[in-house]
């Protein structure tokens, strides 16, 4: 896309990377919508549907502009013939197609992995123990498997969709992704017998605002020493707890107060006003959501810090050698493959031989805890960006050595597989964090609220695309009179300084992810077993899935 909106549509650099940075942005925010209609009333399945709709929209539309003449400027070639700016008319189309697929996606990224997910839920009252542990063990597969798939899907783009663009036309680039899609949603629709559809337990952001009204009309009542005397009611948290109610915890006491029992408490026809009493559970999912915001925060400044591998990146690439054999070369785009590969790499050798290695000194099934595996990516990603601050100092200074600054378009001669590693290192950190970032937020988000903590996965992703836009452009700003550090000659510019920041930026980071991983507390679950007793699993129940091991 970068090539597409430079080479075909030429908008300028900063202007292409902005446009790309906020859809990609824009894609991870819609998710949150798609997640409170999932959650509140239509359900996942329904939700995926209509998410794969849009998103098909989109993509007609993005080969009508490849393939219609009028919605793209005409060929150019400098300085005979200036290159004219694609009109307001074709970016609207352009930003129109975008803006579906975008939709799309909010219907599609939050319910795909969660309902997935939910199908190992089938018969779960019938699970003992040990099978308990089984599943746990299968659902941690299945979250490597599902980023495994995506990333495979992204190596098929990156290589023969990425080379059909370069060689054969936009048209058939856009195609070919279009078709594949139409085929996905009927096989998805052929599958709906087979399906675990579980029902929606109603609005998580109602039960939220619900909570905080009934803590706030009671903000001067006295919390009750023993906290047993707080409102109850498995009967009504029936829906949204049929994997076990959440247990009392001393954190966000303010909160205890909506569940504090007064005479006001029934509206005028004798039924509970649940804008005036909660139960413990649903405060609890309260609790249970905002003491996950800090680590989960920690995960915003990953996605920009590697937001630059799909626009800078690129653009390094175009000017250097990218020759593989003496008639084959690479496309700029296609470099991107190196990340997917070592992704994908990491997922199957995490698998196959770490976990088993690291069960031998940890004991844990799942070899390291999601807080230590999320951990781990964060330091890598950090030697991702200073691999790239240090390769980019050598290609501007190969230029340098041979009179290049001014002429861009020459091709360095510095082979493009100099930039193997920057991408290869943020791909084990995307095979460590990213993966470990979903299973924490599915795993302690309450059972009722999954779909919204998988958009919070995609809303991190979305924040941290616009922070990369955001920081590009101070950046570009700030320096813009001392001599500017992004500029559309990557020769005059110092990208390498921009490198260094963003290391500076992660490695603040991770103290951050640190110290909010050292306050933070399990959520604490209360099971039925068989024979109607109760057993409470505090800690160690996520303890036992591969949670937190730490704790």
């Amino acid at each position: 896309m970068i090539t597409y909106l430079t080479q075909e549509l030429h908008l300028p650099l900063v202007d292409a990377s902005n446009t790309l940075t906020n859809f990609n942005g824009t894609s991870s925010l819609t998710p949150i919508l798609g997640a409170l209609a999932a959650d509140s009333f239509a359900g996942r399945f329904w939700i995926i549907i209509a998410g794969s709709v849009f998103y098909q929209l989109g993509m007609l539309g993005l080969v009508a502009s490849a393939l219609v003449s009028s919605l793209r400027p005409g060929p150019c070639s400098p300085p005979a013939t200036p290159c004219r700016r694609a009109s307001g008319l074709q970016l609207a189309v352009l930003y129109l197609s975008l803006l579906c697929t975008s939709l799309g996606s909010g219907g599609i990224r939050p319910c795909v992995v969660v309902f997935g997910a939910d199908q190992f839920d089938q018969h779960k009252e019938q699970h003992g123990e040990a099978e308990t542990e089984a599943v746990a063990g299968r659902k941690r597969q299945y979250f490597n498997v599902y980023f495994f798939t995506m990333g495979f899907a992204v190596l098929l783009a990156l290589t023969v969709v990425v080379y059909i663009q370069e060689n054969v036309g936009w048209g058939w680039g856009f195609g070919i992704p279009a078709i594949a899609m139409f085929v996905s949603i009927l096989v998805f629709v052929v599958g709906y017998p087979l399906y675990v559809r579980l029902r929606p337990g109603g609005s998580p952001f109602t039960r939220v605002a619900q909570v905080v009204a009934a803590a706030y009309k009671k903000r001067a009542a006295p919390l009750p020493e023993d906290p047993g005397m707080l409102y109850q009611d498995k009967e009504l948290d029936a829906l949204i707890s049929t994997n076990g109610s959440l247990l009392h915890t001393n954190q966000l006491t303010f909160l205890d107060r909506a569940a504090i029992v007064t005479p006001a408490d029934t509206a005028g026809s004798g039924r509970l006003d649940l804008w005036r009493l909660s139960t413990v559970h649903r405060v609890e999912e309260l609790k249970s959501l905002v003491g996950m915001l800090p680590i989960w925060s920690a995960g915003i400044l990953l996605v920009t810090a590697g937001s630059h591998n799909n626009s800078f990146a690129i653009m390094q690439a175009r000017t250097m050698d990218r020759h593989v054999t003496q008639h084959f070369q690479i496309p700029p785009a296609t470099t991107s493959i190196f990340n997917t590969v070592a992704m994908l790499l990491t997922l199957v050798l995490y698998d196959r031989a770490f976990v088993p290695l690291a069960r031998r000194f940890t004991g844990l099934p799942s070899g390291i805890t999601y807080f230590q595996r999320m951990a781990a990516g964060l330091a890598i990603s950090i030697l991702g960006v200073a691999s790239a601050a240090l390769v980019e100092a050598k290609r501007r200074g190969s230029a340098a050595e041979r009179g290049l600054l001014d002429t861009p378009a020459t091709v360095v001669p510095m082979s493009v597989f100099w930039l193997v590693p920057q991408y290869a290192i943020h791909g084990v950190a995307e095979g460590f964090s990213s993966v470990a970032h979903m299973e924490f937020l599915y795993d302690q988000a309450p059972e009722s609220m999954r779909s919204t903590a998988a958009a919070l996965f995609w809303l991190s992703t979305s924040l941290g695309s616009y922070m990369g836009t955001v920081l590009v452009t101070a950046v570009h700003r700030a320096t813009r009179s001392s001599g500017e550090w992004l500029q559309d000659n990557i020769n005059r510019g110092r990208l390498d300084a921009y490198y260094w920041l963003v290391t500076c930026l992660m490695l603040l980071n991770l103290g951050y992810y640190l110290i909010c991983l050292r306050f933070y507390t399990m959520k604490p679950l209360e099971l039925a077993e068989d024979g109607g007793h109760e057993k409470e699993f505090e800690l160690s129940y996520v303890h036992k899935n591969g949670g937190g091991g730490a704790v």
